[in-house]
């Protein structure tokens, strides 16, 4: 049976990528993506419903289907005010879940981080750690998150820092082996084709991936 897919943060790496792949499936017949304004996108499985993300509760009989996922994110550069990137980057999650378990969308796929971990000092990776531990006690029907390490890929914005790091981690990947394997650079094509993948899976429970084994899956 054809399944119906929604996606919050479509217009990020990970998240367009994502997109791309599902309107290429054949397991999916429609796809809804949540937009703070419409993307230069159109196809026939495709269906984009603008919504005010502080009132995601307004638009909660639109947000179903069979499985929703969350790849909502965003930077100390674009979102200096800390409670701001919290809300992106741990409240819309969760009230996303929230919604998926009140309309009974079997599964919910959320794009975390590696070195996630509440007790964290970094804002960022302390943030990644609690939505992970709230997620968990939303009572989904299956949890997945990924937790993916430097990623690659064709950003819409241009970061200084990553003109280094890219090619830096370039050389680093060959010699990061064994338990070090996971902090390899990952390309955000790699994470968006391991949660189409596993969203295939007939699989209850809590999974969590970090870097190497999302590779292992896509």
């Amino acid at each position: 049976m054809a399944k119906k897919a929604i996606i919050a943060g479509a217009s990020g790496l990970i998240g367009s990528s994502l997109l791309d792949i599902l309107l290429s499936a054949q397991e999916f017949d429609e796809i809804l993506i949540l937009v703070r304004k419409n993307l230069p996108v159109t196809h026939a499985k495709l269906k984009q419903l603008v919504v005010d993300f502080d009132r995601l509760a307004d638009y909660a009989a639109e947000i179903s289907g069979d499985a929703i996922f969350s790849c909502l994110g965003t930077t100390m550069k674009k979102t200096p005010d800390l409670t701001v990137y919290r809300k992106i980057d741990h409240d819309y999650p969760l009230q996303l879940a929230q919604i998926a378990k009140q309309n009974g969308v079997a599964q919910y796929h959320m794009v975390s981080s590696l070195g996630a971990n509440v007790n964290a000092s970094n804002f960022y990776l302390k943030t990644k750690g609690q939505i992970e531990e709230d997620l968990k006690q939303v009572g989904l029907i299956t949890l997945c998150i990924y937790q993916p390490a430097f990623l690659t890929g064709d950003r819409k914005e241009n970061r200084l820092a990553e003109k280094f790091l890219v090619p830096l981690m370039t050389l680093l990947n060959p010699l990061l082996m064994g338990s070090l394997k996971k902090y390899r650079s990952i390309a955000a094509q790699t994470v968006a084709s391991a949660m189409y993948k596993q969203s295939l899976k007939n699989q209850e429970g809590v999974f969590t991936y970090p870097s190497d084994k999302i590779t292992e899956l896509s």
